[in-house]
């Protein structure tokens, strides 16, 4: 505390004043320390390379010819870090403790100040959008503020991953901008925090992914009926520092599609098609600098350039499909054109193995599911593809696209292989050998994130034979869901009346049944519906009984291969050394599961900050036991807490739940989690 003339200040008062005093001199060119964010160097070249509207005039709008619409980012009340990665900070050479305590920092990164040498700006570009185009989307909530140059002393490592030498920062969630469409440009704590933790999480994974410099709250209040049920409440505006070479995407393309025969939109820039090679000429020159050095033909650039994004494209979901991980929303306007891991909304990692597994609750068919991600992400190619027609001709392409797969499956099997510890040969029957893994893991109901964690614990079969089958079987059985979780999870969703209904009408009258449903989905339900009839006919014991037998027969074949790995080797401990090594590097032990973020989410909901720290800190080593922080703090409060507004907290049922380690499998009350 300190005193103000003969008042006694809260410290949150006092921080409120020091802002306002330093902002204040600032204007009027008083000279004072600065902040560490004020020294940061900017270079905003996409706003000099590309087509910028220059109106700021205010309210949504139809952006043509212009990929970047100039905005002011909206201030909020009393802004407020939550948690910062010094990790993602250090990539424009910032230090994360310096910028926490730094008095403006808070301000600079909600947008409620503008830094020396920032420019903010919207960006435009279409998409689409479970399958339809939907025209002109742009940046609803996200603000670009420049570009910042790289220190000089950054690895090689990042100078090839990123070698523009620039990043770009944006701040998510800073008001309205030309795009926001009916919405209120404003992002709250529950989305501000999922997507901070989830960015830092996948990269810590060693996937490629935007990165999350900090999470900001404030006391300014946004509405939002969490539910859809018209149960609205006021919930606090929050901000997300984002931080990529470039925020370009496959949509970025698609302002310049003409009408679309089915939604019948078309992007705002058709016909602008000068700016599609201004934009192509960018991104190749800035991000793809080989590719540019190595064809003069400006054809056969471009293909390279395709090329390359289907390689990495078919490179990054081989590795969200290896971690278990969904995006939930795999449109095309959330693709990047880099190849990286972009906006985290309703994503999931799952829990008990389901190929079916369907992360985002509004996506009622299933369209992006986590079995579809590889198909859709080829479909988002090809429309990629159409939208960089005819700078790239439509055969070329194709012929690209075909490449795809194969691309996919080479990648998958050479990470699954890793996760399996299969180092030392490739066999054909490793495919078969995942595959049964997988079913088996499926028909348990297996936690799929721990059970490949203990495959590392499965020893070789030269490290003793009597009862390892056992003991391997028993380790797996306690990541396998109990009779009561499985008929939970196989319940269908539709009532046998309705499913019937259904089934009648897609004999009788086709087209009114594909107005209503698809066979995809009624035939999911009928699945489940199977399934449940089987699990009736079970107790607990004939269900344990199954299981065990599938997990033996499985480890049986496992040991096998393994015992094929020894062969020939010289030094049989070098061998078993590297296996361990590499699964233990490539398993994660803890990865972000929704309830350990809903934990963090009703904690900050109530002031308390440090469970987003600490999962922060867990998430960053995702690989090793962590012993000293494995174990959640207790969240939740006696009370729900109301504030002036009318807003309550969701942790009223947080009290009384079981706190459970990071790594362990998901509580039961994280089945009631619900995300769209």
């Amino acid at each position: 505390m300190a005193y103000l003339g003969r008042r006694l200040l809260q410290p949150n008062i006092l921080r409120a004043v020091v802002v306002a005093r330093l902002i204040a001199m600032d204007s009027m060119g008083v000279s004072m320390s600065r902040s560490p964010l004020d020294h940061l160097e900017f270079d905003n070249v996409v706003l000099r390379r590309l087509p910028l509207d220059s109106s700021e005039e205010p309210g949504v709008r139809m952006v043509k010819g212009a990929c970047f619409s100039k905005m002011k980012p909206t201030p909020v009340n009393k802004p407020r870090f939550v948690a910062v990665s010094n990790k993602a900070l250090s990539l424009l050479g910032l230090n994360g403790a310096e910028v926490m305590s730094d008095p403006l920092g808070p301000a600079y990164l909600s947008g409620s100040k503008v830094m020396p040498g920032s420019e903010p700006a919207a960006h435009c570009y279409c998409g689409h959008q479970f399958g339809s185009f939907a025209g002109q989307l742009g940046d609803g909530a996200a603000c670009y503020l420049g570009e910042v140059k790289a220190p000089t002393d950054q690895s090689a490592e990042l100078r090839h991953e990123n070698p523009s030498g620039r990043w770009e920062i944006q701040v998510k969630g800073a008001g309205k901008t030309p795009f926001s469409r009916q919405a209120d440009g404003r992002k709250v704590l529950r989305s501000s925090i999922r997507e901070f933790l989830c960015s830092e999480a996948i990269f810590a994974l060693g996937i490629p992914t935007t990165r999350a410099g900090s999470v900001v709250t404030s006391d300014s209040k946004v509405i939002r009926d969490i539910n859809y049920d018209g149960n609205a409440i006021h919930e606090r505006c929050s901000m997300v520092l984002r931080i990529a070479p470039t925020f370009l995407r496959f949509g970025s393309f698609e302002i310049f599609k003409q009408a679309d025969e089915n939604s019948g939109r078309q992007g705002p820039s058709y016909g602008h098609n000068e700016i599609r090679g201004q934009m192509l000429d960018y991104v190749i020159e800035t991000f793809y600098p080989e590719i540019q050095q190595n064809h003069s033909d400006r054809v056969e650039r471009n293909v390279a350039f395709f090329r390359e994004v289907v390689l990495r494209t078919a490179r990054l979901v081989s590795q969200w499909q290896c971690v278990g991980f969904c995006h939930g929303v795999l449109n095309t306007d959330n693709m990047s054109i880099l190849g990286l891991t972009l906006d985290y909304g309703p994503y999931g990692f799952m829990d008990r193995f389901d190929p079916d597994f369907i992360c985002n609750a509004s996506d009622n068919s299933g369209r992006y599911s986590y079995q579809a991600q590889p198909a859709i992400c080829r479909w988002n190619l090809g429309k990629l593809a159409e939208a960089l027609a005819p700078e790239l001709p439509a055969g070329r392409a194709k012929a690209v696209l075909e490449e795809y797969m194969d691309l996919y499956n080479g990648f998958y099997l050479a990470n699954m292989r890793k996760k399996l510890g299969l180092l030392r040969k490739e066999e054909p029957e490793d495919e078969t050998l995942i595959t049964t893994l997988l079913q088996t893991m499926q028909n348990t109901g297996a936690d799929f994130s721990n059970t490949f964690r203990c495959l590392g614990e499965i020893p070789c079969p030269t490290e003793g034979e009597q009862g390892v089958v056992r003991e391997a079987t028993d380790l797996l059985l306690e990541q396998c869901t109990s009779l009561e979780e499985l008929r939970v999870a196989n319940k269908p969703t539709m009532e046998p009346r309705e499913l019937a209904m259904l089934l009648s009408m897609a004999q009788s009258n086709p087209a009114l049944f594909q107005m209503i449903s698809d066979r995809k989905t009624i035939g999911r339900q009928l699945e489940k519906l199977n399934k449940t009839q089987e699990l009736a006919e079970l107790n607990q014991e004939d269900l344990r009984g199954q299981q065990a037998q599938e997990w033996t027969d499985w480890v049986t074949s496992y040991r096998k291969r393994l015992a094929r790995e020894l062969e020939g080797q010289s030094n049989v401990q070098e061998v078993l050394d590297d296996r361990l090594r590499v699964m233990n590097s490539t398993n994660p032990r803890v990865v972000l599961r929704n309830y350990i973020a809903q934990n963090a989410i009703e904690a900050a909901e109530n002031g308390d900050f440090s469970e987003v720290q600490r999962v922060l800190k867990v998430l960053e080593d995702p690989f090793s036991a962590q012993p000293s922080v494995k174990q959640p703090a207790s969240v939740g409060v006696e009370q729900a807490v109301s504030d002036p507004q009318g807003a309550v907290s969701s942790t009223a049922a947080a009290a009384s739940r079981k706190v459970v380690c990071y790594h362990s499998r998901p509580p039961a009350w994280a089945t009631d989690i619900s995300v769209s």
